[in-house]
């Protein structure tokens, strides 16, 4: 049997129907958690995760938008995803910026122990932490192959999901799903 993860991004209340919600968004919510329930392998989940001290972040200044506060409804997961967590005993990685390096070293001790096979991502924002996740797990496992499906990731704007799918696809991650 394959040893294969699928890392579920920031499938977060504030991301698809809160402060940050979109459309797009809302639009992949059910497909995301099907695909997360029937994946035959390790599924993980990341959250977005800031403090009350949002606003004097960097990121707070250049998005004053107050979203994924810990401990309030819009930081937690969706319900639909938060059952599947629950239902697969998923582990979390809570991350403070874009990119989580916890993620990133805990999947390096993973291939460690042993080697994985494959690694795929979707969630939310393809713009933002999905490529941010994709690049920094490619830059510690390079070797490791490593997807995106772009039916189950949206971004800010269609436009920038599409530049970040090209993105993507330039550091040799194979983008599935067009």
């Amino acid at each position: 049997m394959p040893n294969s993860y699928l890392i579920v991004v920031d499938m977060q209340n504030d991301f698809i129907d809160g402060a940050l919600g979109t459309p797009e968004a809302q639009a992949i919510v059910a497909d995301v958690a099907e695909r997360a329930r029937g994946f035959e392998g390790t599924v993980v989940f990341t959250r977005d995760t800031h403090g009350a001290d949002y606003a004097r972040t960097q990121e707070g200044r250049n998005l004053p938008v107050a979203h994924c506060i810990r401990g309030t409804h819009g930081w937690e997961l969706c319900p639909a995803l938060e059952a599947v967590r629950e239902q697969r005993g998923a582990p979390v990685f809570d991350k403070p910026s874009f990119g989580s390096l916890d993620l990133a070293r805990w999947l390096v001790q993973q291939n460690a122990a042993e080697p994985i096979d494959s690694i795929e991502l979707c969630g939310l924002c393809t713009d933002i932490c999905v490529v941010s996740n994709a690049l920094t797990i490619k830059a510690h496992l390079p070797e490791v192959p490593l997807s995106v499906d772009a039916r189950l990731c949206a971004g800010v704007t269609p436009a920038v999901h599409e530049a970040a799918l090209a993105t993507m696809a330039s550091c040799q991650v194979r983008i599935v799903g067009r």
